[in-house]
């Protein structure tokens, strides 16, 4: 008789002990939580309203032309573009740089491109350019001869060159 109270009394204390220690342990190893993006529809912005917003930019920075490091009217390289406009636009802070850049948010891998999304190029051996997509395969972008412009990805040049696009985070 005293065997079966010790073992089912061991049993009764190390069944809660091994769920606390699971429980513990398990708290331990979680996950950072992850960043969900947010899309620009997701700041209650229709694709209609991102896209007019973007031409909005474009006719107030139409043909400023393109300077390396810029980030005035003065001239303005293609990286500062998208990060003016997203937070004059969409009160949206993105990095600095097409190399930042083309690690912010999420890739798109679908071809299921979004008036908003960061369009990527490699121009050269260790060149980049971004622009953002309007939608209908034209984007928005600042050019070295043309200065602020929309372009064609339907256009040979960009299609030879294209990188990647981005779906940004907020």
């Amino acid at each position: 008789m005293r065997d079966d109270f010790t073992t089912r009394s061991i049993r009764d204390l190390a069944v809660p002990a091994l769920i606390a220690i699971l429980l513990l342990s398990m708290a331990g190893c979680g996950k950072a939580p992850v960043r969900q993006p947010v899309f620009l529809p997701e700041l209650g912005l229709s694709t209609a309203e991102v896209k007019n917003r973007l031409l909005s930019q474009y006719q107030e920075w139409k043909g400023i032309r393109y300077r390396n490091g810029g980030q005035s009217r003065k001239g303005i390289d293609c990286s500062a573009f998208v990060q003016l406009t997203y937070r004059q636009q969409f009160g949206v802070n993105l990095p600095r740089t097409t190399k930042q850049l083309a690690r912010t948010g999420n890739q798109i891998v679908d071809g299921g491109l979004r008036a908003g999304d960061l369009i990527l190029f490699k121009t050269g051996w260790n060149d980049r350019h971004i622009g953002m997509y309007l939608g209908k395969r034209s984007f928005l972008h600042v050019s070295e001869t043309k200065g602020v412009t929309v372009s064609s990805l339907a256009d040979s040049y960009w299609q030879d060159h294209y990188w990647q696009a981005r779906r940004v985070f907020r």
